[in-house]
Order: structure tokens, then C-alpha cells, then sequence
């Protein structure tokens, strides 16, 4: 890797909620302090459609991807499209899952999450991750009533790997963008069911991690808006501003990881009841 970033793209495929290679991206990640990574979590991939599109989405932000998949269809294309690339992959469970093998002797039957048990939990964690992906990045604002938690703040403050994150442990979670000039969904400010959650970092953090991001996909931004500084403090102002307002609790997420920002905001639930 180029020894003048400080970062690289680390995109995590499973055909399960993704919390095995999380755990292990970021233990492994965290041996290496001059860099960060910039996670892509691509969860319940079962589809070459699904595949093809996240592979097109590595091939414009390469770096590394770990992957868990139990279709050995799926996880050879992953292999060789990433070969393809030139960019490095690893199915993390099969060196452990060979290492049981010529233990144990009996091959493992792979299953999809066998680690979860099929209980209530799963189900209700299940209902939360695909309720939490329909509404990523506002859509379907109408829903928001139905959510449990509902996370606000502007571009790159990390509202939608929290969200996933939050899913995981069972919360129906919305995130919605806050941009200038653009009015929040009429639903959010009259919502009474779910807890809303500012979300803001420091406008350094945030410019760095614009810079680090492909721009297309980022609607209502121009190029140099989108990581100038003092735009961008315009834009957290504006965000807090509407916090106070709506007397929603703000969270920095500069300093904090996304399983601390999910803590408070689980803190912030829980204390809610």
C-alpha cells in the first residue's frame, strides 16, 4: 500500500449479517495504527445480482475484501473477479473451518449463520437488518413511525454503518441525511415511536473521509463544497440547529468507534422507556 495513506478501503461480503467479519476486520485493522479503514459492510449476499453489483463497487474503491459466503458458485466469481482486479481477498472462515476438518474428521455441513441459533432474537435481528437496509439514506420516509431508532446528521458521519450495526443487535433503524437546502421528511419532526439521534463529527474528520469517497453516489453536493471545511461547519451547524430544535440528543462520532456510538445510543433507548 502506498505509504502516503492513511487509510484503505476494507469491504466485508457475507451472505449473514456480517458480525464475524466485522469482528475480524477490525482486530486485524487494529494492529496497524498509521492506518484506518474505511469499512464497506456488504451483508446477506445471496445472488450473483447482488455480487456483481458489489464487486462494481470495489473495482471503483479497491482495497481489501473478506468475505464469508457458503455458495461455492458465489465465493469462486468473488475470488476471480478480485484476481482480476488485482485486489487482495480471503474467505475467512475456510483456513478455521480446515483446521476442524482434519481434527474432527467428519467435513463441516456449511450452513449460512449456522453460528446464530434460530430463535426469536434472530428473527427480530433479521426483521431489523432488512427493515434497516430498505430505509437506508432516507427512503421510504414514511415508515419512520415504525422505527425504532431513527439516526440524523450530515454526509459521512457514519449514519449508516451504525445503523447496521444497531440492526444487528435488533433495532429497525433509519437514517436520514441532513442537507442544506433540502427539508427533512414531514414524518421525522412528527414522529413519537422512535428514538431520533444527531450524529456529528468534526469538520476535519469529515473532510477526510469525503475525500476518501467516490462523490457520484452523494446527492445534493458539488465537488469542492463537499470537502471544503468551512462548508462543511456550516453544514454541522445546520444540523445541530435542527437537533435543538427538535430537542434530538447529539452524538459526536469523531473520536468514538461505531460499536461505542451504538452503545450510547442503546443507552440513550433504554433510558427512553
Amino acid at each position: 500500500m502506498d505509504q502516503q495513506k492513511n487509510y484503505f478501503h476494507l469491504h466485508l461480503i457475507s451472505d449473514s449479517t456480517g458480525e464475524t467479519l466485522l469482528t475480524v476486520g477490525r482486530a486485524a485493522a487494529a494492529q496497524f495504527k498509521n492506518t484506518r479503514a474505511l469499512e464497506h459492510v456488504h451483508p446477506m449476499v445471496r445472488t450473483r445480482r447482488q455480487l456483481d453489483a458489489i464487486l462494481d463497487t470495489i473495482d471503483g474503491a479497491p482495497g481489501i475484501v473478506l468475505y464469508t459466503v457458503v455458495d461455492p458458485e458465489i465465493s469462486n466469481v468473488i475470488d476471480e473477479r478480485c484476481r482480476d482486479m488485482g485486489v487482495p481477498c480471503i474467505s475467512v472462515l475456510d483456513p478455521v473451518i480446515t483446521l476442524f476438518e482434519s481434527y474432527l474428521g467428519p467435513p463441516s455441513k456449511h450452513r449460512v449463520g449456522a453460528q446464530h441459533s434460530l430463535n426469536a432474537s434472530y428473527f427480530r435481528r433479521m426483521e431489523a437488518l432488512n427493515f434497516t437496509m430498505e430505509h437506508d439514506d432516507g427512503q421510504l420516509p414514511a415508515d419512520i413511525e415504525e422505527a425504532d431508532i431513527v439516526l440524523v446528521g450530515i454526509s459521512r458521519t457514519s449514519k449508516t454503518p451504525t445503523s447496521i450495526y444497531l440492526a444487528n443487535r435488533g433495532y429497525k433503524t433509519i437514517n436520514v441525511p441532513i442537507v442544506r437546502n433540502s427539508a427533512l421528511p414531514a414524518s421525522l419532526e412528527k414522529a413519537k415511536h422512535p428514538l431520533i439521534v444527531g450524529l456529528v463529527a468534526s469538520s476535519d474528520r469529515i473532510a477526510e473521509v469525503r475525500k476518501n469517497r467516490v462523490l457520484g453516489s452523494t446527492g445534493g453536493y458539488s465537488g469542492a463544497d463537499y470537502v471544503d471545511r468551512l462548508v462543511i461547519a456550516e453544514e454541522l451547524k445546520h444540523a445541530r440547529t435542527i437537533c435543538a430544535r427538535n430537542n434530538w440528543p447529539v452524538i459526536d462520532v469523531s473520536r468514538r468507534s461505531i460499536e461505542e456510538t451504538a452503545a450510547a445510543i442503546i443507552a440513550l433507548k433504554v433510558g427512553a422507556r
